[in-house]
């Protein structure tokens, strides 16, 4: 386990985490006493075969799915116990959340997809306009306020995700496979960006993919297999971290 220290305690970490699903009689566990901890300003890969739990990881991470046991603490305070409403906030308050499939209002313009999530945390008006401009500019697209979904590239709707994910000022991303759909200079320019803005800003961001192109973006790689952490090690960008 990655131990967090008290000069640097952990944004996420999850605490010998098991899923298990159940069909009938069977049950499968999805994950196996999972045990990670990622600090602010770090970069984690979590890669493995299709099947492995690295979905559900992050899932359980971001507090749409309950561990079967286990803990989950976001920014030190303990999610796996709350009630539904609670975890609400909480995702709200502190997490992003970037998907493969963009998840776009393909009828609202760029600046409007963005401000959607505002909504939701009851920012409106000209507060957030203005944030909604930040956000966009936070990303290179601040001259695609008023385009269409339809009318951007693949990357730069990847990109629009991540406005929309970061203009809640979440101090933790999660991204699933958000390379998939992109070809390798998109992949890396928008796994680049994350990185920056992990750097720049101090959020702990958790990347799962398969795309071996993005190994070095990475402080990080975690290789999960049949729901348990089967390797640790240090990426090309990062140093060795202690375990």
């Amino acid at each position: 386990m990655i131990e967090a220290s008290q000069a640097h305690p952990a944004a996420i970490e999850a605490r010998a985490v098991t899923k298990i699903y159940r069909a009938g009689e069977s049950r499968v566990a999805a994950l196996d006493r999972i045990d990670l901890a990622v600090r602010a300003g770090e970069v984690v890969l979590l890669m493995g075969p299709s099947g492995s739990g690295k979905t559900t990881l992050l899932s359980v991470l971001g507090c749409i799915l309950r561990p079967t046991s286990g803990e989950v603490y976001v920014e030190g305070r303990l999610a796996s116990g709350l009630r539904e409403r609670e975890l609400a906030r909480l995702r709200l308050s502190h997490i992003g959340f970037v998907f493969q499939s963009y998840n776009l209002f393909p009828t609202l313009r760029a600046a409007e997809n963005v401000m959607v999530a505002l909504d939701l945390k009851g920012v409106r008006g000209d507060a957030a306009a203005r944030a909604a401009r930040d956000a966009l500019d936070m990303v290179g697209l601040s001259d695609k306020q008023n385009v269409l979904p339809e009318d951007l590239s693949g990357g730069q709707k990847q990109r629009l995700a991540i406005a929309r994910a970061l203009a809640l000022g979440p101090r933790i991303v999660l991204a699933d496979e958000p390379t998939a759909a992109l070809d390798s200079v998109n992949g890396r320019l928008v796994i680049s960006l994350m990185r920056d803005l992990a750097k720049s800003q101090g959020r702990a961001v958790i990347i799962v993919s398969h795309d071996n192109r993005i190994l070095e973006f990475a402080d990080r790689i975690v290789h999960i297999e049949d729901g348990k952490i089967a390797e640790r090690g240090a990426a090309l960008a990062g140093t060795p971290l202690s375990s």
